[in-house]
């Protein structure tokens, strides 16, 4: 698939690039032939091929989660610069 000038000033700006009439021409080869080997892929019969999510076997591996005792409010607080009403005071944030 040839695409015209038109059609890569419009991708670009789309993509918020500006580019000279030069790198039109250059960008209007590179995404012809990008988009000449998509057109190769279409023709590969995918129809026996499982949709995957992970082609390497990998999992995550992740650990229980585990309920154990946390410290009071007063504990943490203990460990606060500045308290109010039982939460931490700090400075706004604007």
């Amino acid at each position: 698939m040839k695409l015209t000038d038109e059609e890569v000033k419009r991708i670009a700006l789309l993509a918020r690039l500006g580019i000279s009439e030069d790198e039109v021409a250059k960008f209007r080869g590179q995404l012809s032939d990008i988009l000449e080997n998509f057109e190769i892929l279409q023709e590969v019969d995918t129809s026996e091929v499982q949709p995957t999510s992970q082609v390497t076997g990998l999992r995550n591996v992740v650990k229980d989660d585990d309920v154990i005792p946390s410290l009071t409010q007063g504990e943490i607080m203990a460990n606060a610069p500045q308290e109010e009403d039982g939460f931490f005071r700090i400075r706004a944030v604007l």
